[in-house]
């Protein structure tokens, strides 16, 4: 199973978001629960990377792991919210697809 851990402001800014583990819907490299988070992971760790306001660190350590920090100034607040509810929603609805593959927490910081 995936495990997905999002931190959002109160305000529903992105913080943080960390996909650990492996769908097991489909052989190495056919599995589309895996490939579906992995997509959003990546293109929201690239969408961020370089974007003015904007400091994100990120990566892959090993396989089954994906994770994402993100701090920001004020100018780059609202393309992180609006990029935030992209990647949440979209992690949302994968794992209300596929509940035994995928789990997502949301956590709120003060």
């Amino acid at each position: 199973m995936i495990k997905i851990e999002a931190v959002l402001e109160t305000d529903g800014t992105l913080r943080a978001c960390k996909a650990e583990g492996h769908a097991g819907a489909g052989k190495t490299g056919t599995d589309i629960v895996c490939a579906a988070v992995s997509v959003l992971m990546r293109t929201a760790l690239s969408v961020l990377s370089g974007r003015k306001g904007i400091t994100v660190r990120g990566g892959a350590p090993e396989r089954g792991q994906l994770w994402l920090e993100v701090d920001y100034e004020a100018e780059g607040r609202d393309f992180l919210f609006t990029a935030g509810i992209f990647l949440i929603e979209g992690l949302k609805s994968i794992a209300q697809e596929f509940p035994k593959n995928c789990s997502i927490s949301i956590l709120t910081e003060d």
